[in-house]
């Protein structure tokens, strides 16, 4: 991701319904609490928790080292002291010729394992992340805070994009979160060489995000496009989340979702129960610029 963090609906009526169809449902039922046989544990919280790095931070069987910030300089490390996030390393790199500021913005995206929501970077932390990995050539200190605040806005609407997709299984998991990320900017989805080889554009960047579904954890592929002759427009930037075919319930939630889709957009009611599709209407809304319901 780059960050440095944090409408049920009525079942059909047909006996052990699928999750997907009583999700993508909407109604006046839709504040019903969920069957019994589909249980909902709200308080359910991971027990590990991870730093921007795919870390974990909590680990019980690894005895905190004396000086914490030693072992992984700029990790959203845990002071023993109170349980709470250590500063990152947040010094002007080599050659910054302006101060940037420091201060890092908390988003909406629910942190698994704690109460609160991943923390994106500060300005002085992309900055420095940028020249370490040799891509800051062409960014200035003046650029930053443009910089940051489309970063900031294109991880939100990602986790938008995957709200949709959890949306399938909210008689599973109401509060789904955000556990841990890696991003892949070198490594090509195999729908992003597809769309290469057929002549499109390759995306900027890759993230694997893993969300944390009360208690399952759920891979989402994540491809981030942008296009020069859109630039300036909401159009410039699409954003192409979904669940990566790492078990036969993720793959059947591609197939529901495009299905979902697809009716919507003919002006059909769900295939399966006969209503109106919440969850592809909703998608829908974010076509095309979020690529929600892409395979």
């Amino acid at each position: 991701m780059g960050n440095r963090q944090s409408s049920p609906s009525s079942p059909p009526s047909s006996p052990n319904p699928p999750a997907a169809c009583a999700a993508a449902s909407s109604g006046a039922t839709a504040a019903q609490e969920p069957p019994s046989s589909c249980p909902v544990n709200p308080k359910y919280k991971n027990p590990a928790v991870y730093n921007v790095y795919g870390q974990r931070i909590n680990d019980p069987s690894s005895p905190a080292p004396a000086n914490p910030l030693a072992s992984i300089q700029g990790a959203d490390m845990l002071d023993p002291k109170n349980n709470m996030p250590l500063e990152p390393n947040q010094l002007p790199c080599p050659g910054q010729r302006k101060p940037l500021s420091t201060e890092r913005v908390a988003s909406n995206i629910p942190k698994g394992g704690t109460e609160s929501t991943w923390l994106f970077p500060s300005p002085q932390m992309v900055f420095n992340a940028l020249k370490r990995k040799g891509k800051g050539e062409d960014i200035t200190e003046d650029d930053m805070e443009g910089f940051i605040a489309a970063h900031n806005s294109m991880n939100e609407a990602t986790w938008q994009r995957v709200m949709f997709w959890e949306s399938l299984h909210r008689t599973e998991c109401e509060s789904p979160t955000l556990l841990r990320f890696q991003g892949k900017p070198h490594d090509l989805s195999p729908l992003a060489w597809i769309r290469n080889m057929l002549g499109g554009p390759a995306p900027f960047d890759r993230h694997d995000w893993i969300v944390d579904r009360c208690g399952r954890e759920v891979r989402y592929v994540i491809d981030f496009y942008f296009y020069d002759e859109k630039a300036g427009t909401p159009q410039a930037f699409e954003i192409v989340a979904r669940p990566a075919v790492d078990s036969v319930d993720s793959a059947l939630d591609r197939v529901k979702m495009n299905i979902y889709l697809k009716f919507a957009e003919w002006g059909l009611p769900c295939p399966i129960t006969g209503h109106s599709g919440g969850v592809a209407a909703a998608a829908t809304q974010q076509q095309p610029a979020s690529g929600a319901g892409s395979s």
